[in-house]
């Protein structure tokens, strides 16, 4: 049964790493055309870095017999870091937040690639759901198996 349970927990972080992904990528979009941020600037876009670590919850860990060949990995958001490209100039005079030359600065954002981000993110999500409902099925089966 330990097994199961270090599966769904595994899905469960990939999960958790998803939609921490897909809120980053909602904040990203938001702010497309934000020139004003409290820090000063337009707002600069976002990304998570994700990490794996050991899943370290098996009942063999807590009595120390953790056998190395099956150390499985969960993974989790380790940073937010922030896009050090620098912002879009645009010409535009008569917005508020131009410069003496008329240019704005605009969020480093390209809508495609935040929009890929989000399909990969869904996609990601979406598998780490079968790998759940496939986790479950395999502990009914063998439950039923017993019967």
């Amino acid at each position: 049964m330990s097994d199961f349970l270090s599966g769904l927990r595994i899905s469960g972080s990939g999960m958790a790493a998803q939609r921490a992904r897909m809120n980053t990528i909602s904040s990203n979009l938001a702010n497309i055309n934000t020139t004003r941020t409290p820090e000063g600037g337009p707002y600069r876009r976002k990304d998570v870095v994700f990490e794996s670590t050991a899943d370290t919850q098996t009942f063999g860990d807590v009595l120390g017999a953790n056998d190395p060949r099956t150390e499985y990995q969960q993974v989790h958001v380790s940073d937010v870091i922030h896009d050090t490209k620098a912002p879009l100039m645009k010409y535009d005079p008569t917005h508020p937040d131009a410069n003496a030359e008329g240019y704005v600065a605009f969020p480093n954002v390209n809508l495609m690639e935040e929009m890929t981000n989000m399909m990969q993110a869904t996609r990601s999500y979406e598998a780490n759901v079968q790998a759940i409902q496939a986790t479950k099925d395999m502990a009914l089966s063998a439950l039923e198996i017993g019967r």
